[in-house]
């Protein structure tokens, strides 16, 4: 479903340099790795949201970078971005944020009984209730709220392909556990095939068919959640183990 071929992007410095992977249909895949070592600029090459300096990513066998316009069009159709810290817009309603997730002739007529049915099913399929938030902005949601409110926007359009980056960030425990069991059952109920950039190891464990580890800009480890916990490559290793992580973080310290 999804293709990275030879991925390289710099901004000052390299981020990306020639990441090559792939997402199965239907798959879950989780993207971990040192802050900054392009996670999210990878995520974002995936819709055209960043062009990389040099390769290519496909999607459901179409280029996204190669294959003009209308093509672009096609692949955004099929894919949900959830943005991190959700980035809903302050000064409309969750109606109106959620409305966003839809195709130009349906925003248009974002007054339409269709429109108002496929949002209300959107909020529940994240455990919102339409009538409770509906006419509510942002500012008056809970952090794990406008997590979900983010989530709704990003499948009312019902896609083939979700995007998740950072989806828990800042949130607590029992938030982190709600949006993970939400992701998973969205994925389950509407088939899409999934990437999820995140710092939190437990949740991709837990989500996760393959977890991947970039380090450096490069592609570090790509292999099943029991894979990635038994590797003995220390990189790999600091990010699954805490007390790897820690003698990590220690070494570093000592040599700076």
């Amino acid at each position: 479903m999804i293709e990275y071929r030879d991925i390289y992007k710099s901004f000052d410095v390299p981020v990306l340099s020639g990441v090559s992977m792939s997402v199965e249909s239907g798959q879950c895949l989780a993207i971990v790795g040192p802050s900054g070592t392009g996670k999210s600029v990878l995520l974002k090459t995936t819709n055209g949201l960043l062009r990389p300096d040099r390769g290519d990513v496909f999607v459901d066998g179409e280029s996204v970078f190669n294959s003009g316009w209308q093509a672009l069009e096609r692949i955004r159709r099929k894919i949900g971005y959830v943005f991190q810290y959700a980035a809903l817009f302050d000064s409309m309603t969750v109606y109106e944020n959620v409305c966003q997730g839809l195709v130009d002739g349906d925003v248009w007529r974002n007054r339409s009984p269709e429109v108002l049915r496929k949002v209300c099913e959107a909020l529940e399929a994240v455990n919102l209730e339409p009538g409770q938030v509906l006419n509510k902005q942002p500012g008056e949601l809970s952090g794990g709220m406008r997590k979900r409110v983010g989530l709704a926007r990003a499948i009312v359009g019902r896609p083939e392909i979700v995007l998740y980056d950072e989806p828990v960030t800042g949130l607590d425990p029992v938030n982190t556990a709600t949006v993970s069991l939400l992701m998973t059952a969205i994925r389950e109920r509407m088939r899409v095939t999934t990437i999820v950039v995140t710092h939190d190891i437990e949740q991709a464990i837990g989500i996760s068919d393959r977890i991947a580890v970039l380090s450096n800009g490069k592609l570090r480890f790509l292999g099943t959640p029991e894979e990635f916990k038994a590797s003995q490559d220390p990189v790999v290793k600091a990010f699954a183990d805490r007390r790897a992580a820690t003698a990590a973080a220690l070494k570093i310290m000592e040599e700076s």
